[in-house]
Order: C-alpha cells, then sequence, then structure tokens
C-alpha cells in the first residue's frame, strides 16, 4: 500500500502509434503482476506475468529496466487506483465514538483492499531504497491521521502520556496489527474490527 497522488508513469499519455502500442503493453503487463500480487504470488516468474498479461516473456523486459523497476510501477499503479480510500470520514470535533468507528472503517478497508501489496512493499522495501522512501511516507501519512483525528484527546492528557498514546494508537491501526489479527489469530473481518476499535477506545477515552 503506498499513497501517491500522481497519475503513475505507465498510464498511456502518447497518441504516436508505436509509443500508445509500449504504453499499453507496460499496462498489461504492470496489471498482470498486481494481479498475481493479490493473489499472493510475490515472485511470479516471466512466464506467469506474460501468460496473464498477453505480452511475451521476451519482450516484458523492453518496458522495462529490471523487476524492481516493474515491481515499483505496479506499487505505483496500485497507490493511484486506491488513493480514495485514505480519507477518514471524520473531523476532530466528532464525538469519540464516531471518530473510533470511522478510523476502523477506513483501516478495515484500506488494508483488505491494499492487504497483498502492503505486504509485497515491506519485502522490498529493504532493497529499494525508493520504495522504503515511500513505504516512511505512508506509515507517517496514517500516524500523522491519528495524532490530528484524536488531537482534543491527547491534548487532555498529561504531556508525558500524548507520546505513549500516540505510539498506542499508531500501532492499534497499523497493517502490521491487521495482519496479525487477520492471518496470524485468523480473526474475521468484523472481529478483528471490533478488536482494533476495542483498542482505541482504552487509549484514548479520557474518562
Amino acid at each position: 500500500m503506498v499513497a501517491v497522488a500522481e497519475r503513475p508513469r505507465h498510464a498511456p499519455a502518447d497518441t504516436d502509434g508505436r509509443n500508445l502500442r509500449r504504453d499499453r503493453n507496460r499496462e498489461k503487463v504492470v496489471r498482470a503482476l498486481l494481479e498475481l500480487y493479490y493473489e499472493y504470488n510475490f515472485e511470479p516468474s516471466a512466464e506467469e506475468i506474460a501468460a496473464r498479461s498477453g505480452v511475451s516473456a521476451r519482450s516484458i523486459f523492453r518496458y522495462f529496466d529490471d523487476v524492481d523497476d516493474l515491481c515499483r510501477a505496479a506499487i505505483d499503479l496500485h497507490a493511484y487506483e486506491t488513493a480514495h480510500l485514505l480519507p477518514i470520514l471524520s473531523t476532530p470535533d466528532s464525538d469519540l465514538d464516531h471518530k473510533i468507528q470511522a478510523v476502523v472503517s477506513q483501516r478495515s478497508e484500506l488494508f483488505e483492499k491494499c492487504g497483498p501489496i502492503a505486504v509485497i512493499t515491506r519485502l522490498r522495501a529493504p532493497f529499494q531504497p525508493v520504495i522504503d522512501e515511500l513505504l516512511t511516507d505512508v506509515r507517517n501519512m496514517l500516524r500523522l491521521q491519528i495524532t490530528t483525528l484524536f488531537a482534543p484527546e491527547l491534548a487532555a492528557m498529561p504531556a508525558t502520556l500524548v507520546p505513549v498514546r500516540i505510539a498506542a494508537g499508531d500501532i492499534a491501526t497499523s497493517f502490521e496489527t491487521w495482519l496479525l489479527l487477520r492471518h496470524t489469530n485468523g480473526f474475521d473481518r468484523a472481529s478483528a474490527e471490533a478488536t482494533v476499535g476495542d483498542a482505541l477506545h482504552l487509549i484514548f477515552n479520557t474518562n
């Protein structure tokens, strides 16, 4: 899951026949790779990508510098197409229950949709500085959402507790926690949502 607002660089933008065909084939390859990622196939062969895309295995790397370049293009496209899932439909002056429900709904929808891409991003980040930077940006953005939304509750706490509660809220609403609940603990989606919601009540309830 990487958040970028700009249209990905592989999107067709040239009306010249040869360049347009090249761009279309690039997008077929990128979408094929995304489909394989969604199926938790994180290291598909060139032959698998070719079979899914309809572009020959020999031609794939005419369109991309290497596997890392192809992976980055897939993550970019995924981020562009899931950007609408990023807003939280609440405001800092809403009541605590409404804010918590909004966060839980947003993270649940986001992580269910982006799960396989979030995994591949974390696998690739240690080896690809650009993806590592994007992942850091996303994590900072998600943390800022929590800090901003629960600012009134944080302001009512002793100053020494604020960084601890921000960190706890960040952890409770992180993809890593969602993965632990859904896949390691085997929770269904509703149970995972309830668990995250309960954690947020404990963290931010100042009564």
